[in-house]
């Protein structure tokens, strides 16, 4: 007889499970809010500024490539960049590998 009851116990005990459903999804919305302020908004934000800067590479700038080289741009195509690192000295690299613009070309 004990079991029935301790059987008829476990199933009464559901009608709590509907607000914690609720409960559950304002969590899981608040805990989105979160990541999406504090790690997709700002990741979304530097890759702008990343294509702003590859796009806006112009002939003098002194830059430095992701694998640390650094030269000036002497050449620009849409998808290639070439960099002159010492005296008659010039490389192609892709856009894509210009990591930072370190110095803006000066306008004479």
């Amino acid at each position: 007889m004990s079991l029935a009851y301790a059987m008829g116990n476990l199933g009464g005990g559901g009608g709590g499970a509907a607000g914690g459903d609720f409960s559950f999804i304002i969590m899981m919305a608040v805990l989105f809010g979160i990541f999406y302020f504090l790690l997709i908004r700002p990741q979304q934000k530097k890759q702008k500024e990343v294509k702003d800067m590859i796009a806006n590479l112009a002939h003098g700038d002194l830059v430095m490539t992701s694998g640390g080289i650094q030269g000036k741009v002497v050449a620009l195509t849409e998808t290639v960049v070439t960099i002159e690192i010492a005296d008659k000295v010039k490389i192609k690299v892709g856009r894509n590998f210009i990591g930072v613009v370190l110095q803006k070309a000066t306008k004479e």
